[in-house]
């Protein structure tokens, strides 16, 4: 079954980041390509990516056929996804285990959701 991590930042996660030491942030840097080595090497991971600040997101409205767009940062929202995995394993208690390796998890920021098909979860 597949399932999606979801990686979250808010301003605490942010200012966390920010205040680090170098080695500091170079270990958080270490733990995440530990996962994807790990998760690549047992053949778990189908993808994993960073994603952009969400000052360069642009959220899309589509109104009477017309698409507009809004740049972001968006303030209304204290959170945003910085990342994902998607994985392939047996179980969510499985996924469960590989996304509390996330040292974004500390911050209880990670979210880990089973992926559907068209007929309901991707077995």
């Amino acid at each position: 079954m597949k399932y999606l991590i979801m990686i979250s930042h808010d301003r605490q996660t942010r200012d966390a980041w920010q205040r680090m030491s170098d080695t500091e942030r170079e270990m958080g840097f270490k733990a995440h390509a530990s996962l994807v080595e790990d998760l690549a090497e047992s053949g778990e991971l189908v993808v994993s990516a960073a994603l952009a600040d969400q000052g360069q997101a642009k959220k899309v409205l589509v109104s009477a056929g017309r698409v507009a767009t809004i740049d972001g940062p968006f303030p209304e929202f204290e959170a945003y996804v910085a990342g994902i995995y998607l994985i392939e394993c047996d179980s969510i208690e499985q996924a469960v285990g590989h996304a509390a390796r996330i040292p974004e998890a500390n911050f209880g920021l990670v979210e880990v959701r089973p992926v559907l098909g068209a007929g309901g979860p991707d077995m």
